[in-house]
């Protein structure tokens, strides 16, 4: 199951970035799929809209897979992307959750690269 979940997600990206609609992604989302953002929460149809309202510039958008990994029902990706017409480059982490073969629920963190090491400031030791 966990090859099948992810041979899903890869046949998904590659599709996408294809032909540049969600035709062939709606089916492999559950009808009650959620997707996650750190600031909101969106349902199948909402997501859908908003992935189709992207595609123009994710359509010319550069993907670099950096880790393609699967767990049980969860696939995690990690890429670079960039952005077109000298966009930022951004940092993204995907998971997805399958439920009886169909994506029930993703959660999506992205970063601007050249904000990392802003962002990583608190990882740093108090000076003290």
């Amino acid at each position: 199951m966990t090859t099948d979940n992810k041979t899903i997600v890869q046949q998904a990206l590659t599709k996408l970035l294809e032909t540049g609609s969600t035709d062939a992604l709606a089916p492999l989302l559950s009808d009650d799929f959620v997707h996650h953002r750190p600031h909101s929460t969106s349902t199948k149809a909402e997501w859908l809209t908003a992935v189709r309202t992207a595609l123009t510039p994710v359509a010319r958008m550069q993907i670099h897979i950096h880790h393609l990994l699967a767990d049980d029902d969860h696939v995690i990706m990690h890429s670079r992307r960039q952005l077109p017409d000298a966009g930022p480059e951004i940092a993204v982490v995907d998971i997805w959750r399958f439920d009886q073969g169909l994506i029930t629920e993703g959660w999506e963190i992205i970063e601007p690269v050249a904000q990392a090491a802003t962002n990583n400031q608190w990882w740093e030791p108090a000076e003290g």
